[in-house]
């Protein structure tokens, strides 16, 4: 989501959290719309190491090498948009409750009002579909937004990612690699499931030694 904020932005984070924060904004930005050349051209100059992200992030290059940008385009409309509705519907309502624009929509609409957060003009999409919330996890990471005020982990994003991605993003990311029409969006899902995977025991371990330190704390 291209967001507007009134929210204090909470200081420049480590060089992880800008690498985070490139992660999700790149997720984002290829789940929101279809690349366009100049992205394929971008995408194909990735490299990858030897973790199972890093090789994730290779074959998403070699995919993108190789990608025709009108096959890539047909295949978004296909599986996102559709006639009458895609091979996938993006939503955290609809993931969790099996309907739109359901409680899960009004929840987020609720946090990202206290954040400061606002839909920016010409989005028209619910603010669920996952693409704008990938896009409020990136300003998280990047300092840009400041989830502080949900009360609910470390600066908030922990507990805006346990609230409004963790119980329904692994799920999309494995419907998104067998969907009917995906062939580069395959490539895409490897990525974002292995990534927010990787997120969600981060997030975990952090509050595991968060509250080892509280009860430390507590015993001296």
């Amino acid at each position: 989501m291209t967001t507007a904020s009134t929210a204090n932005a909470a200081p420049a984070r480590s060089e992880q959290d800008v690498l985070r924060a490139q992660q999700w904004a790149l997720i984002a930005s290829l789940l929101l719309k279809a690349p366009d050349r100049g992205a394929l051209d971008m995408l194909a100059g990735l490299t990858g190491d030897g973790t199972a992200l890093g090789q994730a992030y290779r074959v998403l290059a070699e995919t993108a090498a190789s990608a025709d940008v009108d096959a890539v385009s047909r295949e978004y409309f296909e599986v996102f948009v559709g006639v009458g509705r895609g091979e996938l519907l993006p939503y955290a309502s609809f993931y969790l409750t099996g309907f739109l624009n359901e409680r899960p929509l009004a929840d987020l609409r609720r946090d990202l009002g206290m954040m400061g957060i606002a839909r920016a003009e010409g989005r028209f999409e619910p603010e669920d579909h996952i693409a704008s919330v990938a896009e409020v996890m990136a300003g998280l990471a990047a300092g840009e937004f400041d989830a502080s005020v949900l009360g609910c982990g470390a600066a908030g994003e922990a507990g805006f990612f346990a609230r409004h991605l963790e119980p329904w993003a692994a799920q999309f990311f494995d419907d998104l690699a067998v969907t009917p029409s995906a062939r580069f969006y395959r490539a895409v899902a490897e990525v974002g499931r292995i990534f927010v995977d990787i997120e969600t025991r981060a997030f975990a371990l952090e509050a595991k030694a968060h509250r080892a330190s509280g009860a430390g704390a507590r015993g001296l």
